[in-house]
């Protein structure tokens, strides 16, 4: 074998391991962007329904605030490592069918839903004035894909046209009937938090509702993101009911209480940042609020 033989040899072979290191290299990438693409998809996802334009002849007012709450629930909910999807405006039909598909796809730890229209007792109304019965969806996720996977919704719509004047009243109603329902259509590991009490109104403002925008504002303070969910909700619900008062000449003085129902099993952490230890956070709702620090707001009805 000549020189030349030898060199040719060295060459060739050192090609050939080239090439090989190439093709595990592009492996490797096309295997660590996969893995990325599946963490993605199965990540925590948030899907915010906001209803703010009605088609033409329903009588149902426009709502000004809504497109203000979706934007900042995209803002927040994004930096806390959720894939949020907005849908404006949709039917009811549409709106049934948009949770349907949901309800199969994969999470990782936590799914949220928005849902912000007019409503009223178990029920939001789509862009078309169409009734879309939240028991129905809530019922969706109850299924394998979402088993052991916490779910959290929040509604931002009336439930009825009463409105509270911040003291504790006698109804005259029977809500046992209400509770029991609503119990029986919520899965497993799934919370749900009502802008309002059953049979009261929400309020909404042309900045936003007041529900929604606080749930955004506490996120974004110190400390509230890595709490336990049922005390988010609970921080949630004392910061609507202390801070907010309406005013204006027909709503002047009238208040907003947030109501939860749970039916978890587990502590849930769905915002809390990666590696910290959650449980060990946490103050007292009642010292956040001082009464000095009470809001009004011209707000309409949501």
């Amino acid at each position: 074998m000549g020189v030349s033989d030898v060199t040719d040899t060295k060459i060739s072979s050192s090609t050939e391991q080239t090439a090989a290191g190439d093709t595990t290299s592009h492996r490797r990438t096309m295997l660590q962007l996969r893995g990325l693409m599946d963490k993605r998809e199965k990540g925590n996802r948030a899907v915010v329904v906001s209803v703010a334009e009605f088609d033409p002849g329903v009588k149902l007012g426009r709502r000004s605030g809504a497109k203000r709450d979706a934007k900042r629930l995209h803002h927040t909910l994004s930096k806390l490592g959720f894939k949020v999807d907005i849908h404006t405006d949709l039917s009811g039909e549409e709106i049934d069918d948009l949770f349907k598909k949901e309800s199969r796809r994969p999470v990782n730890d936590c799914f949220l839903a928005v849902l912000s229209s007019h409503g009223d007792e178990d029920c939001v109304f789509g862009a078309d004035g169409n009734p879309v019965r939240l028991s129905r969806i809530f019922r969706y996720f109850d299924n394998k894909s979402m088993e052991g996977k916490a779910k959290l919704f929040l509604i931002q719509a009336c439930r009825g046209d009463a409105l509270d004047d911040g003291v504790e009243v006698d109804s005259g109603g029977d809500t046992s009937e209400w509770s029991f329902s609503q119990h029986l259509s919520v899965p497993i590991d799934t919370a749900v938090m009502y802008a309002t009490a059953p049979g009261y109104a929400a309020f909404m403002h042309i900045t936003g509702s007041v529900f929604l925008q606080t749930f955004c504002t506490l996120l974004e303070e110190d400390g509230n993101r890595n709490l336990e969910l049922t005390r988010l909700m609970t921080r949630l619900s004392h910061r609507v009911a202390y801070t907010f008062q309406a005013k204006g000449r027909e709503l002047g003085g009238k208040k907003e209480m947030p109501c939860l129902l749970t039916r978890l099993t587990r502590e849930v952490f769905p915002f809390a940042e990666p590696e910290k230890d959650s449980r060990a956070a946490g103050i007292s709702a009642t010292s956040l609020i001082s009464p000095e620090n009470v809001k009004t707001r011209t707000p309409s009805i949501s």
